[in-house]
């Protein structure tokens, strides 16, 4: 079994949460178990080194990434990890109200309801290079919002990084970098 393989048998799925109409990916199991956890950020890990960074070499950018942004709240769980073993930056998008001080806001749709998040104003020098991650991407809503205060910052996304994809969705469509799942 394939180490991706390995990764989907731990997701679970609950049907009509958190409203009705929706299928729900936990991939809460997979942090659980701290093989499978070490799976999922040595593969992220391996397509950064691997794929991003190169990309950014070629486009003429600095070919480091200075931030992660992490989205409320599952990003919390993988952001800080993948910040710390990219010597980087963490930076979380919370939900409005979440962070002190001066914020930069987004609002966004996704498939069960609207939201704005909000992004600390110093959190980020202009012209960083900055990894977006999440659990999952679905309408590409909530990843889209986040790119916005990047940008809103005056820093790039180099890539979005998700743990679960819904391709039906077309959430990637909404993205104005790549993304990687």
């Amino acid at each position: 079994m394939s180490d991706i393989e390995l990764l989907k048998t731990k997701f679970q799925y609950h049907e009509n949460w958190p409203k009705q109409g929706i299928l729900f990916c936990d991939v809460m199991p997979v942090l659980r178990d701290p093989i499978t956890f070490e799976i999922l950020i040595t593969n992220i890990m391996s397509h950064i080194f691997t794929q991003t960074l190169p990309r950014l070499a070629k486009e003429g950018s600095e070919s480091r990434i200075n931030y992660v942004v992490g989205l409320d709240a599952r990003g919390f769980l993988l952001g800080p990890i993948i910040a710390q073993r990219l010597g980087a930056g963490f930076v979380p998008v919370r939900k409005r109200g979440k962070l002190p001080g001066e914020c930069v806001q987004a609002t966004f749709t996704k498939e069960y309801g609207s939201d704005v998040f909000e992004m600390q104003k110093d959190a980020m020098p202009s012209g960083s290079n900055v990894l977006i991650v999440d659990d999952l991407i679905a309408t590409g809503g909530s990843a889209a919002a986040a790119g916005s205060l990047v940008r809103q910052m005056g820093s790039k996304v180099a890539e979005y990084v998700f743990v679960v994809s819904i391709p039906a969705l077309k959430g990637a469509s909404s993205l104005d970098a790549p993304e990687y799942q």
